[in-house]
């Protein structure tokens, strides 16, 4: 056990440099959770260092950590970095996704106060971030390495994006097991979506035939939208919901089939994550997600 503590880093005061460059403000108290967790846990100061330590930014460091847990025998962490790499130098507005989905995991999840913890350990996000490297693939004509992703996503994160949804920024995977999205559905900005959700068609037909999710949207666990139907700005859907019609905005949906019952009852669903749901009536119910 000795031997085992004698070859833990040094985790004594600030071992991580914090930037001299305080514009990134985001990288910066990233550096500064760091220094505080391998500080506090020297079981995995070494994971701390090598994601955030040897990062060039914050972006780079979210790239690090989930070419990390993709990594295989079949392709190892380098490629997959260097590939992220490539598609955030060509592509600006995946790192102005990345950081605006890791801001939504701190206002909306009350588990999470720290930016760290989503780089380093949330699946939903990471998921997330995968997703976003296997679209910018599957654009640039490098499909089968998308669809890899893909795979590769599914079997070590539980969720199942097609490289070719479009999915906007400021979105919010709450746990995330059980997450599948059709090839032709859209997510916009500021969505939240909690497990075992799906965003699929109503059988075998082929051409546009996925969900398209406005901003704003809650959806809860459980969730099935079927068919090329919106779901309209700021609108919630209730935990074990079956939606096969349009949602209009500013709607909470519940049922099988899911119906009307009342309005989505605050200005952003996806940022309350108010996932209680009653209406006033004679056959007043109430619903959690």
């Amino acid at each position: 056990m000795a031997k085992h503590n004698a070859a833990l880093p040094q985790t004594s005061g600030t071992i991580i440099p914090l930037p001299t460059d305080t514009a990134d403000l985001a990288w910066q108290r990233l550096r500064a959770e760091a220094n505080g967790m391998a500080a506090a846990n020297p079981e995995i100061a070494t994971l701390v260092l090598r994601t955030i330590g040897r990062a060039s930014s914050f972006d780079d460091a979210v790239a690090r950590r989930i070419s990390a847990r993709l990594a295989n025998g079949d392709v190892p962490a380098d490629v997959l970095h260097d590939a992220f790499s490539e598609a955030l130098a060509d592509s600006p507005t995946i790192g102005d996704a990345i950081r605006a989905d890791a801001a939504a995991v701190i206002d909306r999840d009350p588990a999470s106060n720290r930016l760290i913890e989503p780089v380093l350990f949330f699946k939903g996000f990471h998921a997330l971030q995968t997703h976003r490297l296997a679209h910018w693939l599957l654009q640039r004509g490098r499909r089968d390495f998308a669809l890899y992703l893909q795979s590769r996503s599914s079997e070590v994160f539980q969720t199942d994006i097609n490289p070719a949804v479009r999915i906007g920024k400021g979105i919010f995977l709450d746990h995330a097991t059980g997450l599948v999205v059709g090839e032709t559905a859209v997510i916009d900005d500021d969505v939240s979506i909690l497990q075992n959700v799906t965003l699929g068609g109503t059988g075998k037909e082929a051409g546009d035939r996925h969900p398209k999710v406005r901003r704003g949207v809650l959806i809860g666990a459980g969730a099935k939208i079927l068919g090329n139907i919106e779901i309209g700005r700021c609108a919630r859907v209730a935990a074990g919901s079956v939606v096969l019609h349009a949602v209009p905005p500013n709607t909470t949906v519940a049922g099988v089939p899911a119906r009307p019952v009342g309005t989505a009852g605050c200005a952003e669903p996806a940022r309350s994550m108010d996932q209680i749901l009653a209406r006033d009536s004679v056959d007043a119910f109430t619903y959690v997600i």
